[in-house]
């Protein structure tokens, strides 16, 4: 069946503002035309919605999602077996946003591609999942790259199988080995059906705050040339101004969060390399309200590197990169946006300036690039047209073209007059059908509300609380 948008400014994506009083003919999930009423052929059969008054754009993107992120001690044995579910309900609510392709940066690659496969056959709603599996170097959830906590709580036993179900062959181990012998180790994991490749080319967390480099140069240009070997992307998790460097010299496609590089701040030779080696630049920003609220609750230390990644940010913007729009997007239950963990850090400010929500992150980022001195039509490209260009996907995806994929945004304010407009969504387009967002996500799980609490709550009392003090040395 055909679908007909009628009366719509069109901002496509390839021209630099919007084309007035368009309409936009979709038939077998792609743009089969894009012109004025009376330009346009229609099938008799053909559904027409009249968005006069609207503006259409190009379906938002994320450069860097993690559909199954609440990877708590709790999460994993509430949920164990049922992963995909958490992964189907993240790809709605991001799908319920307005972004129709997302791309998953480090997750279990088995459930995560289970999910990509059955959105793509049509048996489910959801956006578009392409994904890489884990990052290569890095253990699982229960290990010193994310959680350190748990071995010696959980069972060796579960422990381990969480763990091999992020890491399969490609973990720390990698390091000790010579870069033909990471190369031969990349090539298998390639072969289970990822879509890219993203390695470390820095340390996860640990006591260096992330400076430590994970791999060798040489180790690094060999997983980038397994990669293109494979007709895949590659990319790297870089947060120190050398670890940045070595990713752009191995040929990365894009590097992520290119901006958080400690307290230091990214040099002009290596910002100049980003347009020399046509890579693209994954900006992790922060509203200048936001900064201000972070500035509140974290250390000096920690300070110093937010204000450096935000100078950077300018700077990459002011020096023509690329510009990619990502965010770490992801859903925390609730319950964990209560624990001391998250409170206190970026994935714990307010709503409006969370960065990280996997809902409503991407209107962050487009709010604070928009402070930072980026222009409105380069705003729209950063979340369409240059993912799709840095994935090598821009053959279907990332502009209203004809032949293209029909992926769309139809928002009620102008995208291009406020950054904010961005969150006016009317309606969301998808393969050339209209989403029933008010149906998503279909089955809350981490998005539904706190449990009621139970009775013996009322009646429970800790021997140490917060509130009155107890008796004894007042400076206690």
């Amino acid at each position: 069946m055909s679908l007909l948008l009628n009366g719509a400014t069109v901002i496509d994506g390839v021209s630099d503002k919007g084309l007035d009083g368009r309409s936009i003919l979709m038939e077998n999930g792609r743009i089969l035309a894009i012109g004025r009423p009376d330009e346009i052929p229609v099938p008799a059969d053909t559904e027409t919605v009249d968005y006069s008054g609207k503006f259409i754009i190009p379906g938002l993107m994320n450069a860097n999602v993690h559909l199954f992120v609440n990877v708590l001690f709790e999460t994993l044995v509430r949920y164990e077996g049922g992963y995909e579910d958490l992964i189907v309900e993240a790809s709605q609510v991001a799908l319920r946003a307005g972004m129709t392709t997302v791309f998953d940066t480090w997750g279990p690659r088995r459930a995560l591609m289970a999910v990509r496969d059955k959105i793509d056959r049509g048996e489910i709603a959801g956006s578009r999942i392409r994904c890489a599996g884990n990052i290569i170097g890095f253990d699982g959830p229960f290990s010193g790259d994310f959680d350190s906590r748990i071995p010696g709580i959980g069972s060796s036993h579960f422990v381990d199988r969480v763990n091999a179900t992020w890491v399969e062959n490609t973990g720390r181990h990698l390091m000790w080995l010579t870069p033909e012998a990471v190369g031969k180790e990349v090539r298998k994991y390639i072969e289970h059906g990822i879509d890219f490749v993203k390695y470390a080319s820095n340390e996860h967390g640990g006591t260096s705050a992330g400076a430590f480099i994970q791999f060798s140069e040489r180790t690094q240009r060999v997983i980038v040339e397994e990669a293109h070997r494979a007709g895949l992307t590659a990319q790297s998790h870089s947060s120190s101004v050398e670890g940045l460097r070595m990713s752009l010299e191995a040929g990365c496609d894009l590097v992520q969060h290119c901006n958080m590089t400690g307290p230091a701040e990214i040099p002009r030779e290596t910002l100049e390399l980003f347009t020399q080696k046509d890579c693209g630049a994954v900006v992790f920003p922060l509203t200048d309200n936001g900064m201000a609220v972070l500035r509140e609750t974290i250390s000096d230390h920690e300070w110093t590197m937010w204000k450096a990644s935000d100078t950077n940010s300018r700077h990459l913007i002011e020096s023509g990169a690329t510009i990619l729009l990502a965010n770490d997007g992801g859903i925390f239950a609730p319950e964990v946006m209560q624990e001391p963990l998250i409170k206190g850090t970026w994935n714990g400010l307010p709503e409006e300036e969370a960065l990280g929500r996997l809902a409503t992150g991407h209107f962050v980022w487009l709010r604070a690039m928009e402070e930072k001195g980026m222009s409105p039509i380069d705003l729209l490209r950063a979340a369409t047209r240059n993912i799709a260009r840095a994935y090598r996907v821009d053959d279907d995806l990332g502009t209203l073209e004809v032949g293209k994929i029909a992926d769309m945004v139809v928002l009620d304010e102008d995208p291009l007059q406020d950054a904010k407009n961005y969150r006016s969504i009317h309606a969301v387009i998808k393969d050339g059908a209209l989403v029933d967002r008010d149906a998503l996500p279909e089955r809350p799980l981490l998005t539904a509300e706190l449990r009621a609490p139970l009775e013996e709550e009322a009646r429970y009392k800790k021997s140490l609380h917060h509130g009155e003090r107890l008796p004894g040395c007042p400076s206690c």
